[in-house]
């Protein structure tokens, strides 16, 4: 394996990373700071971002910076979630079994909530990623769960993710009663050239090396490549380790890239 060659510690590019040792771009600084806020003040937020820009990793950051001792965090993610397995998803993650009727099921998750709040202390961070996949059904639900009592207190904070098409649609004036209720927009932008050689440069340090494996001219040809997204970065990365191991080589240049591209990667 390519880690043994290099002597690697960890595996560099790969999605189980420990959050604390990920790349922090001042755009995700700024996004998990906004999703904070929204759990703070229970707000209703939406995230998106291109395929490959980093949401889900995002999301994994975010909810291990938040508090154990003052949120809990439901997480679901579903391409083809209905608004009943929408309120069973939730219950069961607060060890209650849903009733039902939809309309039964949704005072159920309120009833639980406030007991979070009130008895344990907790605030309740519901995020639905992949949300780019939820159908008309779905989306409407999200506006009948969040009115309580008469808008008069915001029972969670629900946070979105999912690709740019999600706000396109939400823009749609058949949306825009949702729309109306968003307190919080965040779009990832991918990397720009000098943040996605961080990004590698980062990985690399939690794998362990203390060397310049990638030339600049390697770096120039893998930007080009990927154009700033996280998850053909890691891609490119990965099989142009594994091809410099293969070939016995320590440095990757600008011409193993290449060969890389050209020859591996769609």
């Amino acid at each position: 394996m390519y880690h043994e060659f290099f002597e690697f510690k960890h595996v560099p590019f790969t999605r189980d990373i420990p959050t604390k040792s990920l790349f922090r771009s001042r755009d995700i600084d700024e996004v998990v700071g906004r999703l904070t806020f929204a759990a703070e003040q229970q707000l209703f937020a939406v995230v998106t971002g291109n395929p490959g820009s980093g949401k889900t990793t995002l999301i994994r950051k975010f909810t291990n910076e938040l508090s154990p001792a003052k949120f809990l965090t439901l997480y679901l993610s579903d391409s083809k979630l209905t608004p009943r397995h929408f309120y069973k998803g939730l219950l069961e993650q607060l060890g209650s079994d849903s009733k039902f009727y939809r309309g039964d099921a949704k005072r159920q998750l309120h009833k639980e909530i406030e007991l979070l709040r009130l008895v344990h202390k907790k605030l309740a961070v519901v995020i639905v990623d992949e949300a780019h996949l939820l159908d008309r059904e779905m989306l409407e639900e999200v506006r009948f769960l969040l009115n309580y009592r008469m808008d008069s207190f915001s029972p969670m904070a629900l946070i979105l993710a999912g690709q740019s098409e999600l706000w396109d649609r939400l823009k749609l004036n058949a949306f825009a009663a949702i729309r109306q209720r968003i307190d919080i927009k965040c779009e990832l932008q991918a990397y720009d050239r000098a943040a996605a050689e961080q990004y590698i440069r980062t990985h690399l340090a939690y794998a362990g090396t203390v060397n310049d494996i990638f030339t600049e001219k390697a770096y120039d040809e893998i930007y080009s490549y990927s154009f700033g997204s996280a998850r053909l970065i890691n891609k490119a990365c990965t099989h142009c380790l594994m091809l410099a191991a293969q070939q016995g080589r320590k440095i990757v240049d600008d011409y193993l890239v290449r060969d890389v591209i050209e020859g591996e990667l769609p």
